[in-house]
C-alpha cells in the first residue's frame, strides 16, 4: 500500500505506560495507517517521559511531521506515582538512548485544545485510538458536539462490563477498569456522545497476558525491533512485585483492531452507562437507560499473539518502510 489516500488516518491519544508506547510502536509498523496526530495524557506516566518516548519513536519511525500534544487536563484519581514513574525506562533503553529526537513538532497548546483545532479543520474523516483516559477527546466533545461528526470511530482501552475491574482502592468496589476510573465523568461523556464507540475493556484484555511464553516467542524473532518490543515488556515484569508477568495486552490489543481481521474478536451491542461516584467511580455498566456502544468482548488470543509478534518482527527499518 503507497497511496497516503488508501490508509486509514489516525490520531494516537495515550498515557505513556510501556504498554501505550509499545502501542505506539505497533502503530508505527502499520502500513494501512497514517498516525495524523498523538496526544498524551497526563495519568498512567508523567507528561515529560511521555513526549521524549513517543518524540524518539517517530523520529526513529522517519515521522517527525507529525503533530505531538501534551495535555494538561487531570482526572480525580491519580495512578500510584510508582506506576506513573516506571515508564521513564522506555527512554532509557540503549536503542532509545541512540536517539536524538526531534521537537519541531511539540505543540505549543494542550492536546484538547490541539484536538478542537484539528478537528474543525481536518477534510477526511480520522479514527481516534485512546489507550488512556477518555479526558481529552470527551473534553472537546462536550463542548463542542458537532466535532462528533469528524471522527470515524473511537477505539478505546477502556473499562470492564461483564467482568470485575482491575482497580483495587479502599474507596472502591472493584467493578472499574482503570483509564475509566481515573476520569469518571469523561468516561461518562464519552460513553454518552455521538460518536460511534468501540471498547476494548478488560472482558477480552484478561485473556491475552504478558507471559513468558509470549516473550520467549517474541525473542524468537531475534531483531533489532523484537528486541525492543521484548525490552519493553520485560520492564513490566516488576510493576507489582507480588506477582511476575502481571501485565496484559490492554493497550495493544485495542490498536491491533487497525489491523486484525474482524473475525479475529467478537463484538457486542448494548445500552451502557457510566457510574461517576464512589464506590463504583467508573464502572461502565449495562444500563436500559444508558447509550448503545459496542465493545469487544472476546478475542481469538492466538491470532492476536500471531499478529503482534509479526508486526513487530523485521528490522527497525520496518518503520520507515510502514510509512511509504
Amino acid at each position: 500500500m503507497t497511496s497516503a489516500q488508501a490508509k486509514t488516518p489516525v490520531i494516537f491519544d495515550h498515557d505513556g505506560g510501556i504498554d501505550d508506547i509499545l502501542s505506539l510502536l505497533l502503530t508505527l509498523t502499520m502500513p494501512q495507517v497514517e498516525v495524523k496526530g498523538v496526544c498524551i495524557t497526563p495519568a498512567d506516566c508523567y507528561p515529560d517521559d511521555a513526549l521524549i518516548s513517543s518524540l524518539k519513536l517517530l523520529t526513529l519511525a522517519g515521522q517527525t511531521e507529525v503533530p505531538v500534544a501534551v495535555g494538561n487536563l487531570v482526572g480525580p484519581n491519580p495512578f500510584p506515582p510508582e506506576w506513573r514513574a516506571q515508564p521513564r525506562v522506555c527512554h532509557a533503553m540503549p536503542q532509545m538512548l541512540r536517539i536524538e529526537e526531534c521537537r519541531d513538532n511539540v505543540q505549543p497548546v494542550p492536546a484538547h485544545e490541539w484536538l478542537v483545532d484539528y478537528l474543525s479543520h481536518c477534510t477526511q474523516k480520522v479514527t481516534v485510538v485512546m489507550t488512556g483516559p477518555a479526558s481529552n477527546l470527551a473534553w472537546v466533545l462536550k463542548r463542542h458536539p458537532q466535532l462528533a461528526s469528524k471522527i470515524e470511530q473511537v477505539i478505546w482501552m477502556g473499562g470492564a462490563v461483564e467482568v470485575k475491574g482491575n482497580v483495587a482502592m479502599h474507596d472502591h468496589d472493584g467493578s472499574a477498569e482503570w483509564n475509566a476510573y481515573w476520569d469518571p465523568q469523561a468516561t461518562y461523556d464519552l460513553v454518552h456522545s455521538d460518536v460511534s464507540l468501540l471498547m476494548v475493556p478488560l472482558d477480552a484484555t484478561n485473556a491475552l497476558p504478558v507471559d513468558r511464553a509470549f516473550l520467549q516467542n517474541l525473542a524468537k524473532a531475534d531483531t533489532a525491533l523484537s528486541d525492543l518490543a521484548g525490552q519493553l515488556w520485560a520492564a513490566t515484569t516488576t510493576a507489582i512485585p507480588a506477582y511476575e508477568f502481571t501485565y496484559f495486552l490492554w493497550d495493544i490489543l485495542a490498536t491491533s483492531i487497525l489491523g486484525l481481521p474482524a473475525e479475529c474478536y467478537s463484538v457486542k451491542e448494548r445500552l451502557l452507562s457510566v457510574q461517576t461516584t464512589t464506590p463504583s467511580a467508573g464502572h461502565t455498566c449495562i444500563d436500559d437507560k444508558g447509550s448503545l456502544v459496542r465493545w469487544v468482548s472476546e478475542v481469538d488470543a492466538q491470532q492476536v499473539i500471531e499478529y503482534v509478534t509479526e508486526q513487530f518482527s523485521g528490522s527497525l527499518d520496518k518503520l520507515k518502510l510502514a510509512k511509504c
